[in-house]
């Protein structure tokens, strides 16, 4: 009785990233109907720690980078529909983005923060040190040495392939 039940969900670090983003795009929508702006952070917040928690351990490495590309990219799309009804789109979507991304930075802040230390908990260490060995071994590969061999005199002018025509 004394060992430790685990959860049989689990997802890939894509799917924490959809879930991730499909939360945010909700919590927007959900922001804008009941009028409570923390609604869209919150969303993230809590689904940027479901995901982490449900992780393959394996992919935490992919999933930690993404936090900010998730909600830079739900507030691109809600902030892409709100402009194509305005006169100036460019002008209201930059303006747009500015507000969104200035008053969710707090969220994106604590998202990211609550992501890596789960992670970190989880085995993030392990992964980190399992892509180094790869990138070692993959280095340490020598590469056949060639000698230099200058190219042949005129390599660069141009070639002229088959006879002239003739004036038919």
């Amino acid at each position: 009785m004394g060992e430790k039940r685990r959860s049989a969900v689990r997802l890939t670090a894509r799917g924490a990233i959809a879930l991730a983003l499909v939360s945010t795009l909700a919590g927007y929508v959900l922001a804008a109907v009941l009028d409570i702006q923390y609604v869209v952070g919150a969303a993230f917040v809590l689904s940027s720690l479901l995901g982490v928690l449900l992780v393959n351990r394996r992919e935490l490495l992919s999933l930690v980078v993404t936090p900010p590309l998730v909600f830079f990219c739900a507030t691109l799309f809600v902030e892409l529909g709100r402009a194509f009804g305005s006169v100036s789109i460019v002008q209201s979507l930059a303006l747009g983005l500015y507000t969104s991304l200035t008053q969710g930075a707090p969220w994106l802040f604590a998202g990211s923060a609550v992501v890596l230390g789960v992670a970190w908990r989880r085995g993030l260490r392990d992964n980190v040190r399992d892509l180094r060995e790869e990138l070692k071994a993959g280095a340490e590969v020598p590469r056949p040495r060639q000698p230099f061999v200058p190219e042949p005199e005129g390599y660069f002018e141009p070639k002229v392939y088959g006879t002239p025509r003739g004036d038919d």
